[in-house]
C-alpha cells in the first residue's frame, strides 16, 4: 500500500539510523568480507572483493557528503550569528534613537505648554475689566443670587405643603379602606347570623 510521507520517513529512520544508510552499508560490508574469507573459488572471491570496494566507495561518498553538509551548516551558523549581531546592533541603535526622540518630544511639550500659558495669561490681562466694572458685575450677581434664593425658598415651601397634603390624603385613604373592611366584616357576620337563624327556624 501507499504510506504517508511522515510514516515513510519514520520507518527509514528506524531502519537506517540517521537515514543515510550507513548502518546498512557497514552490515553489507561485513557480510561481503565474511563471504570473501569463505569464498571457494577465485572468481567468487574477486566478485566479493569488488562488492567490498563498491560498498567502501559508497561509505566514503556518504562520509564526504556528510562533511560537506557539516561545513555548510557551520558556515550557515556563522552567517546567522553575524546577522544576529547586526540585528542586535540595529536594535540598540533604534533604542538610542527612540530615547533621544522621547527627550525631544518632552522638551517640545514643555515649550508648547509654556507658550499656551503665556498666551492665556496675556489674554486675561488684555481683557481684564477695571475695578468699577467688576464691582457692578458683583452687585448684579449678588442681587440675582438673592432672587434665586427667594425662589428656592418658595419652591421648598410648596414642596413641604404638598408633602403634608399628600400625607393627609394617604392617611384618609388608609382610614377609608379600614372602614370599608370593617363594614364588610360586619356584613358577613350579619349574613352568617341570618343564615343560622333561618336554619334553626326550619328545624
Amino acid at each position: 500500500g501507499v504510506f504517508p510521507a511522515d510514516e515513510v520517513i519514520r520507518k527509514r529512520l528506524l531502519i537506517d539510523g540517521d537515514g543515510a544508510g550507513d548502518d546498512r552499508r557497514i552490515n553489507l560490508l561485513v557480510k561481503s568480507f565474511i563471504k570473501w574469507c569463505n569464498s571457494g573459488s577465485q572468481e567468487e572471491g574477486y566478485s566479493q572483493y569488488q562488492r567490498m570496494l563498491s560498498t567502501l566507495s559508497q561509505c566514503e561518498f556518504s562520509m564526504g557528503k556528510t562533511l560537506l553538509v557539516y561545513d555548510m551548516n557551520l558556515r550557515e551558523m556563522e552567517n546567522y550569528e553575524k546577522i544576529y549581531k547586526d540585528i542586535e546592533n540595529s536594535i540598540a541603535a533604534a533604542h538610542e534613537k527612540i530615547s533621544e526622540c522621547k527627550k525631544q518630544i518632552l522638551q517640545a511639550k514643555r515649550i508648547r505648554k509654556n507658550r499656551q500659558e503665556y498666551d492665556a495669561l496675556a489674554k486675561v490681562i488684555q481683557h481684564h475689566p477695571d475695578r468699577h466694572e467688576t464691582l457692578k458685575q458683583l452687585e448684579a450677581l449678588g442681587k440675582e443670587l438673592q432672587h434665586l434664593s427667594h425662589i428656592k425658598e418658595n419652591v421648598e415651601d410648596k414642596l413641604e405643603l404638598r408633602r403634608k397634603q399628600f400625607h393627609v390624603l394617604l392617611s384618609t385613604i388608609h382610614e377609608l379602606q379600614q372602614t370599608l373592611e370593617n363594614d364588610e366584616k360586619l356584613s358577613e357576620a350579619e349574613e352568617s347570623q341570618e343564615t343560622q337563624m333561618e336554619t334553626e327556624t326550619k328545624q
